[in-house]
């Protein structure tokens, strides 16, 4: 029988012949539960070796079976369309 996960064990990192192919550097846990979200600062390594800029991932699983299974992923490719998601945001939901 496999031992349930817990939303805290999942990770965006991932090897290829035993090279780490995508680093990650942080989680935030938007939500938890049945449905979980989850938002990974991240890099993957590029051809040439080096590692890229950090990026920003926002991941939604599905739990069923005491496993999580990915449902959906958006990447936020460079800083400047985070500022501008951030900016946007900002703009929509105000602080009260």
């Amino acid at each position: 029988m496999e031992q349930e996960v817990s939303v805290d064990d999942l990770s965006c990192e991932w090897e290829e012949d035993g090279e780490l192919r995508v680093e990650q550097l942080d989680k935030f846990i938007l939500s938890k539960g049945a449905w979980a979200t989850i938002m990974f600062l991240f890099r993957d390594r590029r051809a040439d070796g080096d590692w890229s800029e950090p990026k920003v991932r926002i991941q939604r699983y599905k739990k069923q079976y005491g496993r999580y299974t990915n449902q959906a992923k958006f990447n936020i490719s460079s800083a400047k369309q985070a500022r501008m998601i951030a900016s946007q945001l900002t703009d929509w939901f105000p602080a009260e």
